[in-house]
This record gives C-alpha cells, structure tokens and sequence, in this order.
C-alpha cells in the first residue's frame, strides 16, 4: 500500500486518490505517452558541450591571431583571452565526452514536443519582435506585438487587443519622445509623423 500522502493529524490521502482527484494521473498519462516524443537531458548536454567548445575554439583562435605570447612589454593583447578561451574548450569536451558516455543509458526528458511548441509560442513572436524594432522602430512593432499576442495567446477579442496595443504603444511614445525626450528606435512611421 502507498505511503499516505497527508499525515494522520491532517487527514489520510493516498498518492493515487489524491493524484486522480487532482486531474494529475491523466497528466501522467500523456507525459508517458509523449516521452517517445522528447529531447532527453544527455543530448542537450552534448549539443550545449559542443556550442561552448566552439566558442572557446573561436576565442583561442582569435586572441592567437591577436598575439597570445609575450613581447618585450609583458603580456601580448590575446594572452588571457587565449588561457580562458582554452579553459572554456577543455570543459566543452569534458561534459561532450561526459554525454557520449551517458548517450545510451540516461533516459531523462529535457522537453517534451508540447512543452517545446509552448515555448515557441513566446520565443518566435519575440524574436520577430526583436527584428522589427531594428528594422521599423519600436512604437509599431511594440503595438503589433502586444496585440497578436493578446488575440492569439490571450484569446482576447480583436477589439480589446488591437485598443491595449495601440495605447500602449502611443502612452510609450509620448513618455519617452515627448515628455521625457529620450529618442528611442524609430522607423518610418514616427518620420511620417514628424519625429
């Protein structure tokens, strides 16, 4: 029999029940059935491993190219960088040799497919974000962005989504432009209007 889950004083509640109860067994369920479908742990180990060898590789080469040795002055501009660079790759290939080892036995879920669809759901409206404000200034991008994601994440109406972005955006723009003066990324749109 499972070990209660409450303590006696408080009211006996058996995982099971409890985790029925709360809707958590069916959760379980679909995580078991989607583990097939999953990153595990050790090959983001060795993914991350190998980025971080490569940018210590690409630190040692540079600060080599620089001069990593010493001249009549003392050290050379690249002779730090270079030692850390080096120190970088060898725990790069440390923790890439550590995963190749695990590779086969370790079985633990980084993500899931339908965690990872909900983190993209954040991250690729952002980056677009990102790109708009370098390319057409922040106000519009700004104003966009808070409305799809209301309209598409927050299932907001069009209405509500498009009048909280919009005033957003224009309570942003006279802070800083108009009252504050701090000129931040503009585009087309505030050259239009004369700013």
């Amino acid at each position: 029999m499972p070990a209660p889950l409450f303590s006696p004083g408080r009211g006996v509640c058996s995982r099971p029940v409890f985790l029925a109860f709360t809707g958590a067994a069916a959760e379980m369920e679909n995580n078991n059935e989607s583990a097939h479908r999953a990153v595990r742990i050790v090959t983001m180990d060795v993914v991350v491993a190998a980025l971080i060898f490569a940018l210590g590789a690409l630190v040692v080469y540079e600060s080599n190219r620089l001069g990593s040795g010493w001249d009549e002055n003392g050290p050379q501009a690249g002779y730090f960088p270079y030692y850390t660079g080096l120190l970088v790759c060898i725990s790069g290939a440390v923790v890439f040799v550590q995963g190749l080892f695990k590779l086969k036995s370790e079985v633990k879920v980084f993500v899931r497919q339908d965690q990872f669809r909900q983190v993209l759901v954040i991250l690729l409206p952002s980056a677009a974000y990102v790109l708009g404000v370098q390319l057409i200034g922040i106000y519009v991008p700004s104003a966009v962005f808070i409305g799809l994601f209301m309209k598409i994440a927050g299932k907001y109406s069009w209405l509500r989504s498009v009048l909280v972005g919009l005033s957003v955006s224009v309570i942003a723009f006279l802070l800083f432009e108009v009252w504050f003066k701090i000129p931040l990324p503009k585009g087309p749109f505030e050259k239009l209007i004369g700013y």
